[in-house]
């Protein structure tokens, strides 16, 4: 498993990464998945808060404390549940970050987070505080790096250009392109990208006919207009999985895929795309043939 550099950090993370978020929420059927992934060299676990309401990030700490010198462990801060259970709201004040650092830490049974993001955010926040208040935990030495998980560029921009934040964790594959616009500036301002929904639920793995029967379409794609875009990649590439792996991974400003599992066949199917995705050289043929589109809005 090769691995990258977060943004201007010292942390190198595994090309394919575990989001969490999919995980079983019993400890037995989720040990096993996690202990696939370290076997066969992914290091880096994205966890949140907000999953399972805080079970998840308990999971995950259960399941990493024999492993914990070994991985590069993410969580993320910013949405908080609301009383009634139903819903939650936004809160990035500096007060909250705190406060959910020390609930993630003590769910997470770490006394430290390689890389905490903020969980969004909006052009009302002040920016200015909550980098004052990562800083401020980082030289606490309760947080190594901190980052972003927003597809909103008005403010992963701003963001990433006056703050120390080494990475923005982003929704971004083949059928998802909107990104690319800003990769350069991204990049150019010493952070890089995780990706998140590399495989677009599924449409990107040889499962994709049968995927497909479920939805009406995807993102500006129509139905049709995605079997064809699929059966030509699929044609193309022979395998869709490790196509849709190679291309986010084609692009240096990419860190690593973050792909979920609910079992460890899931996982054993991401791992042997990846492998495959190593022989694929040439992307040229997908960014030919895939809408190549921009945010509309948060610009």
């Amino acid at each position: 498993m090769k691995k990258r550099t977060v943004g201007n950090s010292t942390i190198e993370i595994s090309e394919l990464s575990l989001g969490c978020m999919s995980l079983p929420t019993n400890l037995t059927e989720a040990k096993p998945i996690i202990e696939l992934a370290i076997n066969n060299g992914i290091n880096y676990f994205d966890t949140a808060d907000l999953y399972d309401k805080g079970l998840n990030e308990e999971i995950v700490g259960k399941c990493l404390i024999p492993y914990r010198d070994q991985v590069i462990l993410a969580t993320k801060v910013g949405n908080v549940w609301n009383e009634s259970g139903n819903g939650w709201h936004w809160d990035a004040s500096p007060t909250h970050i705190e406060e959910g650092l020390k609930k993630s830490l003590r769910r997470l049974k770490t006394d430290y987070i390689d890389i905490y993001q903020l969980h969004g955010g909006t052009t009302e926040d002040s920016w200015d505080e909550v980098t004052e208040t990562f800083e401020k935990l980082k030289k606490e030495g309760l947080i190594r790096e901190y980052g972003l998980s927003s597809i909103r560029p008005n403010v992963f921009i701003p963001f990433a250009k006056n703050s120390s934040a080494v990475s923005n964790m982003m929704q971004y594959s083949i059928l998802d392109r909107r990104p690319e616009e800003w990769f350069d500036e991204i990049y150019k301002a010493g952070v890089t990208v995780v990706t998140r929904g590399t495989i677009a639920k599924g449409l990107l793995t040889n499962e994709w006919r049968t995927r497909i029967d479920r939805t009406n379409g995807y993102m500006s794609y129509s139905k049709d207009e995605l079997v064809d875009l699929l059966q030509r990649l699929e044609d193309e590439y022979g395998d869709l999985h490790a196509a849709a792996i190679a291309f986010n991974l084609s692009f240096p400003v990419v860190a690593s895929t973050v792909i979920g599992a609910r079992n460890e066949q899931q996982l054993l199917d991401n791992l042997q795309a990846y492998e495959k995705a190593q022989e694929i050289k040439n992307i040229d043929f997908i960014q030919s043939i895939a809408k190549l589109e921009g945010y509309t809005e948060h610009r």
